[in-house]
């Protein structure tokens, strides 16, 4: 599926530039250790207002889940104002990466699977945005959508932004961690799916990645596959099972999904490696492109943090290597 760069063009011209007031992003109160600094740059997704606000908004928390001194485990919560967490290279290659982390879609991890990779991406050349989106639990409009609204959002504001930011508007990749992967996969299988009213030009855009990376994802919606927790607050533990297939990344895969990178560990006791393979199947289905690393050892939400000293710890290279022959980088 080809860029219209005529759009994005139009877009850029069409789309304001984000004002100063910019909400800060999440950091907590630990300080970071030497060498590591939280980023500066966001993008609020909504200038004109968040859609469908609940009667009694959440509130943003930020916990430290980390004892050790050198190592920062930031979660957050209750975000009620979704926006991007930018991190520029020096020099830019031209592509973006939008980073969606995990966390069970109670909490979203801010650094092992978020700004660590983040910080890797744009020592590369690439410009990374973390995603912090909101959460189905937190009664938005949108209710199991409200996630993959604030997705496709912000692959329409990245591309709206590119031209002006010198960036390629094509070259946009997404990648995402367990239920940050649910939402990375539902972006690839649903990018076309109207979630939300346009609020302004860049809305004109495709939410299509260049390519994907769902890793150690929750995909199934259904027993015994499925990660229950993230489904209870996703879909509800009632699901009917047109519910449940709507909201199965496997189940909405089609030829206009964009080539995917998926990546599991056999010994997760978290969400099942089946996950990865039911996803891989409908894509090889389907005729999508799919490269699939199994690994022995990992566990779950590993990010680049935890893998040190396994096989495992490869992936990002692995991924990169992958991009590149997809003609993304």
């Amino acid at each position: 599926m080809k860029f219209d760069r005529r759009s994005a063009l139009l877009a850029a011209l069409a789309t304001p530039i984000a004002a100063s007031a910019q909400t800060a992003p999440p950091k907590g109160d630990k300080t970071l250790p030497a060498g590591l600094t939280d980023p500066t740059e966001t993008i609020d997704l909504w200038p004109k207002g968040v859609p469908g606000k609940p009667t009694k908004l959440p509130i943003e928390k930020v916990e430290e889940r980390s004892t050790n001194a050198m190592l920062a485990d930031r979660s957050v919560s209750g975000v009620a104002n979704p926006r991007l967490a930018v991190f520029r290279p020096r020099i830019a290659n031209g592509a973006s990466v939008l980073i969606m982390p995990g966390g069970g879609y109670v909490r979203i991890v801010l650094d092992h699977e978020g700004y660590v990779l983040a910080r890797w991406l744009a020592a590369q050349g690439f410009t990374a945005y973390v995603l912090f989106y909101r959460l189905p639990g937190d009664g938005w409009g949108a209710g199991p959508n409200v996630a993959l609204s604030d997705a496709q959002r912000a692959m329409r504001l990245i591309r709206a932004r590119a031209l002006r930011d010198a960036l390629d508007p094509e070259r946009v990749a997404a990648i995402g961690f367990s239920a940050g992967g649910h939402l990375c996969a539902d972006l690839a299988t649903r990018h076309a799916v109207k979630t939300y009213d346009p609020v302004d030009a860049a809305d004109k855009l495709g939410a299509r990645p260049m390519v994907a990376a769902p890793i150690y994802p929750v995909i199934s919606m259904s027993a015994p596959d499925a990660h229950m927790g993230s489904r209870k607050q996703l879909i509800g533990e009632n699901a009917s099972p047109a519910l449940e297939a709507a909201h199965a990344p496997h189940r909405n895969v089609d030829r206009n999904t964009p080539p995917c990178f998926l990546l599991h560990a056999e010994d997760d006791d978290v969400v099942p490696v089946e996950n990865s393979l039911l996803m891989r199947a409908a894509l090889k289905q389907a005729g999508v492109p799919v490269e699939t690393h199994l690994f022995t050892h990992g566990g779950h939400g590993f990010g680049m943090t935890r893998v040190a000293g396994k096989p495992a710890a490869v992936w990002p290279e692995l991924f990169l290597s992958w991009a590149r022959s997809q003609g993304f980088a």
